[in-house]
């Protein structure tokens, strides 16, 4: 565990996590949009108690999160675990628990190596975020444009027929997927391995992942699937991030993998990231399930971190450090900023954690619906618009998770970010949510 209060012992990874300035530009119809969310949630905010910004942690605040994790690890529920929370650009509290191996009986360490999954979401969506900075496409640009086996995709639904029977059909698409509808994952497209709607069904028939594929296959086999809904109508969890990332490869010229390393990966320092561990050496640094807390069969696709891929998922691909995870949120913290190098225009930053689903959308959430009652979606993020119990911090909390265990939230009100790496499908979302308030209560305001 380190204070904020010395930096002896922090490891390399944190030291160089810096807060950065930032320039407010004019404002563009999204960021009024953005920044009118940003002002109801302010008003939330004075609404649900006035919510001071947290000057510090307290050490006993601290020492029941640690006891917490600890207790989990000791009952045999966790191999192990890493929690940073930082603040202010520091380490208010770092601490390895358990193992990465419990068969090797190998301890966790800084540079164990996490399945991220879903948390490779945010990534992949500041990616496409910084073309549309650079003004290489928009967000209302049609998928069509970039990928056009999309113009011709129809909806599937079910009518009743003359008996009342329910029947399976294809309908037109009333208007076309965007570049939007794939950050906040209300394009249509949907994922084969939950629900058992007719269009989940036809894609665990499709056999998506045989194959050594790439990123334009697998774009191309979820083109011929109809939608589960009409672009644009329902917030849907799914493959959208997947097509995202064959979108920054048309646009880009570049593989995925390539984009994102030249232009965020590599210059945030976060060189353990990747879609796959492609030295032999390091293999033995990623961190193992317990034998009866596995991801079987494997969800979305991805198997072996180990083994080497052409698919480049955007949307659960990656894999890395705790430490480049958070120089990735460092920057999002900061506003879109690190080290002095801007990544994300403010406005930018102010649309991707705002909720783009909430009312006067016109989103309805889908009949399985990954958010809680309390939250929306921003652009690759879950994004708080009010408070809800277990989790008490207010309006403008953002985050994500992965199904291997991994989780995070950034508090712009505090100033801070935690951010938990550990390899528990079983065990991800109870800890989640009785983590959360240990990590509020700790906080002195």
């Amino acid at each position: 565990m380190y204070s904020t209060s010395s930096s002896r012992g922090i490891p390399a990874y944190f030291k160089r996590l810096t807060r950065a300035g930032q320039q407010i530009k004019p404002a563009t119809r999204r960021v009024v949009f953005a920044l009118v969310a940003a002002l109801v949630a302010a008003s939330l905010n004075a609404a649900f108690g006035d919510t001071l910004a947290a000057q510090s942690f307290s050490q006993p605040g601290l020492q029941r999160i640690g006891d917490y994790l600890r207790h989990e690890v000791a009952i045999g529920k966790i191999p192990g675990a890493i929690l940073l929370i930082q603040q202010h650009g520091k380490p208010a509290y770092y601490e390895r628990f358990g193992l990465r191996d419990v068969a090797a009986k190998v301890p966790i360490t800084d540079d164990t190596i996490f399945r991220f999954y879903s948390m490779s979401k945010p990534i992949t969506s500041v990616a496409a975020l910084m073309l549309v900075d650079d003004g290489k496409m928009s967000l209302d640009d049609p998928l069509s444009k970039y990928i056009p086996a999309f113009a011709d995709v129809k909806v599937g639904v079910e009518k009743p027929d003359a008996t009342g029977k329910p029947m399976f059909t294809l309908e037109p698409f009333k208007r076309p997927i965007t570049i939007l509808d794939l950050m906040r994952q209300t394009s249509g497209i949907t994922y084969g391995f939950y629900g058992d709607g007719p269009v989940q069904k036809l894609y665990r028939k499709a056999d998506l992942y045989s194959g050594d594929f790439d990123n334009a296959e697998f774009a191309a086999r979820l083109a011929k699937l109809p939608l589960a809904e009409q672009p644009g109508t329902t917030w849907t969890y799914s493959h959208s991030v997947d097509v995202l990332g064959r979108v920054i490869e048309v646009v880009s010229g570049q593989s995925l993998f390539q984009f994102e390393k030249e232009r965020l990966l590599d210059p945030l320092g976060m060189s353990h990231t990747a879609f796959f561990v492609a030295d032999e050496t390091k293999r033995p640094l990623v961190a193992q399930f317990l034998p009866d807390d596995l991801i079987d069969p494997p969800i979305a696709g991805i198997r072996d971190p180990m083994v080497h891929r052409r698919w480049e998922s955007g949307g659960a691909g990656m894999v890395g450090t705790i430490g480049d995870y958070a120089r990735f949120l460092q920057m999002l913290v900061n506003g879109g900023t690190l080290d002095g190098r801007r990544y994300l225009k403010p406005e930018t930053m102010a649309l991707m954690t705002s909720d783009q689903i909430g009312p006067g959308s016109g989103i309805a959430p889908a009949d399985i619906y990954f958010l809680a009652v309390h939250a929306g979606f921003g652009l690759g993020v879950a994004v708080l618009t009010s408070p809800q119990p277990k989790r008490p911090w207010p309006p403008g909390v953002y985050g994500w998770d992965g199904v291997a265990g991994t989780f995070f939230f950034v508090d712009p009100n505090d100033d801070l970010f935690a951010l938990c790496m550990m390899q528990s499908p079983s065990q991800r979302g109870r800890i989640e949510t009785e983590l959360a308030p240990l990590i509020f209560d700790a906080m002195v305001r």
